[in-house]
């Protein structure tokens, strides 16, 4: 599997850290950006030639790992306010999401994959290095 970059956002630091170790367990990593929510998440893509500039060939990152539940701005706040950037910049129209959260609720899937750009749902109990392949499989034919 080819090296991209990626970012997770998740207000639980240990779900971070646990996330990174697996994707560095696969080596599959350019670079990972990270917040702790979707807010900061937010303010780090809209300044997007700041960013393009300053992480030559890793911004955007190809796919987000998004949290549901977090403080600030949730998973399905930062989606619609995400789409909005995305549509205003087209250099945003590649980047794949999938959801990693504790949720394992059929509304909260439903109401996540309504946004075209969600390709996946991760289970955060389900995590492991098979599984986080098998993601990244489906969510970047």
């Amino acid at each position: 599997m080819k090296k991209f970059s990626m970012m997770i956002i998740d207000d639980c630091e240990d779900d971070r850290y646990l996330l990174k170790r697996v994707i560095n367990k696969l080596c599959i990593a350019t670079e990972i950006f990270e917040a702790d929510n979707g807010e900061a998440a937010l303010n780090f893509l809209v300044d997007y030639d700041e960013n393009f500039k300053k992480f030559k060939g890793d911004f955007p990152p190809l796919l987000i790992f998004l949290d549901i539940n977090m403080p600030r701005m949730n998973g399905f706040e930062f989606l619609e306010s995400f789409s909005e950037l995305r549509n205003g910049n087209p250099n945003y129209s590649s980047l794949v999401f999938t959801m990693f959260t504790s949720s394992a609720l059929e509304e909260d899937k439903r109401k996540a994959r309504s946004y075209a750009f969600v390709k996946g749902f991760l289970n955060k109990g389900d995590l492991t290095p098979e599984s986080l392949e098998n993601l990244l499989d489906s969510c970047l034919k």
